[in-house]
């Protein structure tokens, strides 16, 4: 399941010692609405091994600016709280995939 994280439920999200995978997003950007399907499909996919969550940009401004995320979709993969990687732009599910591996 992607949770729906906002600034006020980020710090407990970041508080698993999974590894954990922020979509960085907006309703009006197009590209993030062709990765979002990817992004529930590895939150299945990778229930029990990775939390997979979603910011929406233009509700969540402390979160933003936190990770100073400038373009979305920006995604990144968060471990013991520090970002490990990041991918910015839409992408294939592949490139996604071949990072969470990686970091498991």
């Amino acid at each position: 399941m992607t949770l729906q994280i906002t600034d006020a439920t980020l710090d407990e999200v970041l508080q698993t010692d999974k590894l954990v995978l922020i979509d960085f997003w907006a309703e009006w950007c197009g590209p993030c609405k062709m990765i979002s399907p990817i992004i529930d499909e590895i939150a299945k996919e990778y229930q029990d091994r990775v939390v997979v969550g979603k910011v929406d940009v233009d509700n969540n401004d402390e979160t933003t600016a936190k990770y100073r995320i400038r373009g979305i979709p920006t995604v990144l993969f968060i471990k013991n709280g520090e970002v490990v990687d990041k991918v910015v732009s839409a992408a294939p599910k592949s490139l996604f995939t071949e990072k969470i591996d990686k970091l498991l």
